[in-house]
């Protein structure tokens, strides 16, 4: 089955909430990941924040071109319960 972000939403600091196809949803914390050229950047708080979901790439997206493959976002997403 290949992964997709079906819902995601700001929650507070780096923590994005996310829903995947296979109903899997829950929390991932993403302040250790912002690290170089294009991630760095996310540390600005407003940036950071105003990710989209991507029609095409089916996952969270900004607007200065980074973005994060599902599997990686599953992979260390802490459930809800």
């Amino acid at each position: 089955m290949f992964l997709h972000v079906k819902e995601a939403k700001y929650l507070h600091d780096y923590v994005i909430w996310i829903k995947f196809n296979d109903g899997i949803e829950g929390e991932v914390n993403l302040e250790t990941e912002l690290t170089g050229e294009i991630f760095g950047k996310l540390k600005n708080k407003e940036l950071f924040r105003s990710f989209k979901i991507d029609p095409t790439l089916e996952t969270i997206v900004w607007e200065n071109g980074a973005d994060l493959a599902p599997e990686f976002l599953h992979e260390n997403i802490r459930i809800s319960t």
